[in-house]
C-alpha cells in the first residue's frame, strides 16, 4: 500500500485553499469590471457558485469525475456522498484521498465560475443557480473523467492536461461564447463600458496570479522537481504574456493600459495551465506571449467584428489561451522536465501534438452542444434572462434588493 507523505499533505492543503481563495478573488476581478448597479450580483453569484458545487461535489461530482466507471466515459456512482473515500491514499499518490477530493473540488468550483463573466449582467439568479449545477455535473464532471482520472478514455490515449487547460479553460470559455449568444447582448450594449472600479479588478488579478501557483504546481499532487517546474513556468508565463499584451496595447491604442496588463496576464496564467508541469521556461515564455497575442486579436477584433457580447471577454482569455496552451503543450512537452508525461514534437513525438489536438476539438464540441442544450431546457422551464427594466435598474436591486454603493445625503 502507498504512505502517506506528510511534507506532500501539508503543501496539497495549502495549494487546495489558494485555489479556493481564487473563487472570490475572481469576483473582485469580475466585479471591479462590470457597471456598478451589477456588482453584488457578480459577487453573489461567484460565492453561490462556491457553495452549490462543493455540495454537489461531496454528494455525485468527484464520484463521477473519479470513480470507477466502464469504458472510460463516466464515473460509477461508488464514491457518492464521499462512500468509501477516506485517509488511505490512491494508489500511486501519498496523500489521503479526501485531500485529493478537496483539491479537486476547488477545480470544480472555479469552472462554471469562469463563465459569469461572459452572462453579467443581464442573468436571472434563479436559473442560472440551475444552469450551474446542471453544468457541473453534465459538462464538467465527465470531461474532467476522461482527461484526468486513469481510467478516462482521453487519458489513456495520452492526453496530457496538467493543471486544466482543457478540462477548466476551454470548456469554460466555449461554454461562455454559448451563453453569450444564447443570451443576446446587453440591452443598449454596443461598443461596452467602462470598468467602474478598476483598482478593485487589479487586487483581484494579482491575487489570481497568487492562487494560480497552487493551482498548477499543486497539481503535481506532492513536492517535487516537476512541482518546482509548474511553479516557475506559471511565474514566467504570466509575466511574458503581460508584457506581451502591454506592447499589443501601446500599439493599437497609443497608451499601456493597466486593463490591458491585467488581462494580458489572466491569459498567459491560463495558456500555461496544460503545460505547466511538462515545458521548459523559455517554453514558458513563448506559451505566455502566444496566450496574449492570440487572445488580443480575439478580444479585440474577433468580437467586434462578429458582435457578440462575452462580456468580459471569457472565450477569448480562457477558451482561446486555454486552446493555444493545450497545443503547445503538443509541441514543447518534454519527458526532461516530467518523466510520467509524454516528449511533444519539438521534442521527436509528433502523436502528441495530434492527441492534443483531438483533445481540444473534443472539449469544444462537447462544451458547446452541452451548453447549448442545457440552456435551451433552462431558458424553458424557469427561463434565463432578466426582463428589461430590471436590466436598466440593475441586478443588484432587482435580484438581491441590495446595492453595493449607497449614497448618503
Amino acid at each position: 500500500m502507498d504512505m502517506i507523505n506528510y511534507v506532500d499533505t501539508v503543501w496539497m492543503l495549502i495549494a487546495t485553499a489558494l485555489v479556493m481563495i481564487m473563487t472570490p478573488t475572481l469576483a473582485f476581478f469580475y466585479g471591479g469590471l462590470v457597471r456598478k448597479k451589477n456588482v453584488l450580483s457578480v459577487l453573489m453569484q461567484t460565492y453561490v457558485i462556491l457553495s452549490v458545487v462543493s455540495i454537489q461535489w461531496i454528494l455525485i461530482g468527484y464520484s463521477l469525475a473519479f470513480g470507477p466507471d466502464l469504458g472510460g466515459v463516466i464515473g460509477y456512482l461508488n464514491y457518492a456522498a464521499l462512500t468509501g473515500v477516506g485517509m488511505d491514499p490512491i494508489k500511486g499518490q501519498t496523500i489521503p484521498q479526501q485531500v485529493f477530493v478537496l483539491f479537486q473540488m476547488m477545480f470544480a468550483v472555479i469552472t462554471p465560475a469562469l463563465i459569469i463573466g461572459a452572462f453579467i449582467e443581464r442573468i436571472k439568479f434563479s436559473g442560472f443557480v440551475v444552469f450551474t449545477l446542471l453544468w457541473t455535473t453534465l459538462i464538467y464532471d465527465p470531461m474532467a473523467h476522461w482527461v484526468w482520472s486513469s481510467d478516462g478514455w482521453l487519458a489513456k490515449l495520452g492526453a496530457l492536461d496538467f493543471a486544466g487547460g482543457t478540462v477548466i479553460h476551454i470548456l469554460a470559455g466555449i461554454s461562455a461564447l454559448i451563453m453569450a449568444l444564447c443570451l443576446g447582448k446587453r440591452t443598449g450594449m454596443t461598443t461596452g463600458h467602462a470598468p467602474h472600479n478598476l483598482p478593485l479588478a487589479v487586487l483581484g488579478a494579482g491575487f489570481l496570479w497568487f492562487g494560480w501557483f497552487g493551482f498548477n504546481a499543486g497539481s503535481a499532487l506532492s513536492v517535487g522537481p516537476v512541482t518546482v517546474s509548474a511553479f516557475l513556468n506559471t511565474n514566467t508565463a504570466a509575466a511574458a504574456a503581460a508584457i506581451t499584451w502591454m506592447i499589443l496595447d501601446w500599439i493599437e491604442n497609443k497608451v499601456p493600459t493597466v486593463l490591458g496588463v491585467i488581462t494580458g496576464i489572466v491569459a498567459g496564467l491560463v495558456a500555461i495551465t496544460p503545460a505547466a508541469g511538462y515545458v521548459k521556461p523559455m517554453a514558458a515564455i513563448v506559451i505566455g506571449a502566444c496566450g496574449s497575442i492570440f487572445g488580443f486579436i480575439f478580444v479585440t477584433k474577433i468580437k467586434a467584428q462578429f458582435g457578440y457580447d462575452d462580456s468580459l471577454d471569457v472565450f477569448g482569455v480562457h477558451g482561446i489561451a486555454g486552446i493555444v496552451g493545450a497545443l503547445a503543450t503538443g509541441l514543447f512537452a518534454t519527458k526532461q522536465i516530467n518523466p510520467g508525461g509524454a516528449n511533444g514534437l519539438f521534442y521527436g513525438n509528433p502523436k502528441q501534438f495530434l492527441i492534443q489536438g483531438l483533445a481540444v476539438a473534443v472539449a469544444v464540441v462537447f462544451s458547446a452542444v452541452g451548453t447549448f442544450i442545457i440552456f435551451k431546457v433552462v431558458d424553458v422551464v424557469i427561463g434565463l434572462r432578466v426582463d428589461n427594466d430590471d436590466e436598466y435598474i440593475g441586478l443588484d436591486l432587482t435580484q438581491h434588493h441590495e446595492a453595493g454603493y449607497t449614497l448618503m445625503e
